[in-house]
């Protein structure tokens, strides 16, 4: 009975309560930093084990492609030797790995063979530049770079660049430094599951949006916080209500969000530069930067937005979003269109 009320008297500690704490964040701490450098090692490993096997194909002449003899035996024989892990599929990622990254210090060590694995799969040297680039400096997870790429976030961005920032792009990952980096068009909303009701009104994608929190802010971009919905603003004793509004650590600004089930329309403007003009009075302090505004809608008239964005002072974008995902090939083909039209100009 004495040793239970002493352990009572202990945990009770604030001191003993700080040394737990300090231990708990010393052991968590070290198994991540344990974690990481077992998957750089192995990450180092099967690359080397790629450069091997196109050393060992070069010295024989042989073009070894993907179900090629050698590989086959290769990866039957490691299996033998060493365990799983030495599929034919594996082994042909290694020899790609190499193939892809032959210089060994291009290779990220924040970056597991998972993540190898999906940046593999990109044939464009840019695009999985890009990507590689992103993992390192968002900290992306396996599904998150895999959201990614399916929602072709690199074709997107490159979309509104010209051909010396689409290699800025790829080489750096995306660079936040003014309003305009942080748009895109379309905003990609495949992760609602909207697309399978015949019927959904605003309310129905603001709530699937907020419900899906996290990808939606993956989908939105880096530095972006949530701050809150339907945030309600009085002017002139008329109260408004703010569809979605974030924070943008990086540029230090208010974002607010209006969402259109349909087209935009001129007078979705006018409020939205209402809302702005309120915001940068009443809301920012000091050290905040003018906030930005998107009216988000299913499609748009460039030409009316043309117009009832013209002259406007605020940092006001009109964009689309979609609910599926993109077709690649369309995509692609506007990029190469776009920065051939660049080039010509």
């Amino acid at each position: 009975m004495a040793d239970k009320n002493q352990d009572q008297i202990v945990a009770a500690d604030p001191l003993y309560n700080s040394l737990l704490a300090q231990i708990g964040d010393a052991l968590e701490s070290g198994r991540k930093t344990a974690a990481a450098q077992v998957n750089a090692a192995i990450v180092r490993t099967y690359w080397q084990i790629g450069k091997y096997i196109v050393e060992f194909e070069q010295a024989g002449n042989e073009k070894a492609e993907y179900g090629s003899e050698t590989l086959k035996k290769l990866s039957k024989d490691l299996t033998t030797r060493y365990g799983n892990g030495f599929g034919l599929s594996n082994v042909t990622k290694m020899r790609k790995l190499y193939q892809s990254y032959p210089i060994l210090q291009t290779l990220s060590a924040k970056l597991s063979w998972s993540h190898y694995v999906e940046l593999l799969k990109i044939e464009d040297p840019l695009e999985r530049s890009f990507y590689l680039k992103e993992c390192e400096q968002e900290n992306w997870g396996v599904r998150e770079l895999r959201r990614q790429m399916k929602s072709m976030l690199f074709q997107r961005l490159a979309l509104s660049k010209d051909k010396a920032e689409v290699m800025k792009l790829s080489e750096e990952g995306q660079i936040i430094e003014k309003a305009e980096d942080v748009i895109k068009d379309p905003y990609i909303f495949e992760f609602t599951g909207l697309p399978q009701l015949p019927v959904y009104k605003e309310g129905d994608l603001e709530n699937a949006l907020i419900d899906n929190l996290s990808t939606f802010l993956l989908e939105l971009g880096k530095g972006f916080t949530y701050v809150g919905r339907q945030q309600r603003i009085n002017i002139g004793g008329r109260i408004y209500k703010i569809d979605l509004v974030f924070y943008h650590r990086i540029l230090k600004c208010f974002v607010l969000i209006d969402l259109k089930r349909g087209e935009v329309q001129h007078e979705d403007i006018g409020q939205m530069n209402l809302y702005l003009n309120y915001y940068r009075e009443e809301m920012n302090t000091e050290g905040d930067t003018e906030p930005i505004g998107i009216v988000l809608g299913a499609y748009e008239d460039k030409l009316m937005v043309k117009y009832a964005t013209q002259n406007i002072s605020n940092q006001l974008f009109v964009s689309r979003y979609q609910l599926y995902l993109p077709d690649r090939e369309q995509l692609e083909n506007e990029i190469n269109r776009f920065l051939d039209s660049k080039e010509e100009n």
